[in-house]
């Protein structure tokens, strides 16, 4: 199992990742948000401890990104702060669990064993169009078996495609999920992003999948459109 543990803290991070080590976990260390974003596009995890508190940005923020993406790697949220409003605020932002500095090892070893075992029983299915492939928790996605590479973004957008397949997603919809904002405001960034993923799935002599429907949205084809 491979932990990805974003933590400020340089004394405090050692300590948990060598524990954790030591049960026999993998653990990939990041002190910030932009490390830990790029990490968890980059590598597969199976668990991130997220400290709520981070020299760049609130770990909240990073956990509501992760989520918009499309993310559903189990999040335990560490913070120096017990007030209700903070764990709310976490928890509605995606977080599976929450956890109060200062906190024992075993309680979060505990915690962190507790979310793995749910994580194996909730683990979502990998979506399918035609020889489309995507895994959400992996975050691959191949066509015809040939592996795609994507930018977090891209991800999100197929994504959220692939979860309807057939059905019209409006722009509404889009700029809500994946950019947290107005569609009037980002209509042209949602073309782009939808130009270029089209290049990468729809590349040449593939049947094309992805569709524009004028003054709606846009769908990915389902099998009854084949």
């Amino acid at each position: 199992m491979r932990i990805l543990l974003v933590e400020d803290d340089r004394k405090a991070a050692a300590l948990l990742t060598r524990g954790l080590r030591e049960e026999g976990f993998v653990v990939d260390h990041a002190a910030t948000i932009a490390e830990a974003d790029e990490a968890s596009f980059v590598t597969t995890h199976d668990l991130i401890v997220l400290d709520g508190m981070l020299p760049d940005g609130d770990g909240v923020a990073l956990c509501r990104t992760l989520r918009a993406r499309g993310q559903s790697v189990p999040v335990l949220m560490l913070t120096a702060r017990d007030a209700l409003s903070d764990r709310v605020a976490g928890l509605n932002a995606g977080a599976d669990d929450y956890l109060t500095k200062p906190f024992e090892f075993e309680e979060l070893l505990a915690r962190v064993r507790a979310l793995l075992r749910r994580s194996e029983m909730t683990r979502p299915p990998v979506l399918q169009a035609e020889d489309l492939s995507l895994d959400p928790a992996s975050q691959q996605v191949t066509r015809g078996g040939v592996a795609i590479d994507l930018t977090p973004k891209e991800f999100a957008l197929l994504q959220a495609l692939m979860r309807q397949p057939g059905a019209v997603v409006s722009r509404q919809r889009l700029a809500e999920q994946i950019w947290q904002g107005d569609p009037l405001a980002i209509d042209n960034l949602i073309d782009a992003h939808v130009s270029k993923l089209r290049r990468k799935i729809d590349g040449e002599g593939k049947r094309p999948l992805i569709e524009t429907v004028r003054g709606r949205g846009f769908r990915i084809r389902g099998s009854e459109d084949a």
